[in-house]
């Protein structure tokens, strides 16, 4: 349970190979990881365990560089993590600009991926949609929030229903209005 919330695990019944497929692909691109405080502690206390060199999360997790974005973590004792306490928008900036030949992913950390929204350093968006409602949770995207428009670069459904989208901003999002009768 994290911040109250009381219905850990709910993934676990609808997870299928598809899924399993897409989260290969994806840790498949890293070449670092951004994570928020809570979501360290989290991948911290169970990936660095997890040592088969053929497993395609772990093996990425454990190798690549890490960086936990947090003003109350003072080190961070899993291999290849630094922590960052200030500065963070400029900082994931230069660590983006570094990264090349792969992404710098978030993964989780949802207040972390908020803040970098509100200085455009998403540079993609893989949203899965799950077929359960819990009635709660944090929400992604904040209230007042940038306007934003995306593009879908790619879409797909797994056999148990979970709908796989994945956008790129598009720039600031336009308004106009509907003509009457359409």
């Amino acid at each position: 349970m994290s911040s109250g919330f009381e219905y850990g695990g709910w993934v676990a019944p609808i997870m299928d190979e598809d899924m399993g497929r897409f989260m290969t692909e994806v840790f498949d691109r890293a070449a670092a990881f951004l994570l928020g405080r809570r979501t360290y502690d989290i991948f911290a206390g169970y990936w660095p365990g997890v040592t088969d060199p053929d497993d395609p999360i772990a093996s990425r997790l454990n190798a690549l560089p890490k960086y936990v974005v947090s003003t109350t973590l003072e080190k961070a004792d899993w291999e290849n993590t630094t922590v960052i306490s200030t500065g963070v928008a400029e900082e994931v900036a230069r660590i983006k600009d570094r990264t090349e030949g792969g992404e710098l992913q978030i993964h989780g950390s949802g207040a972390l991926a908020r803040s970098l929204m509100a200085h455009d350093l998403i540079d993609e968006y893989n949203l899965l949609i799950h077929p359960v409602v819990l009635g709660r949770g944090l929400r992604l995207f904040p209230d007042g929030g940038l306007p934003t428009a995306f593009e879908l670069t790619a879409s797909r459904t797994t056999p148990n229903g979970i709908a796989i989208q994945t956008y790129r901003p598009a720039g600031r999002a336009t308004f106009g209005s509907v003509p009457a009768g359409s």
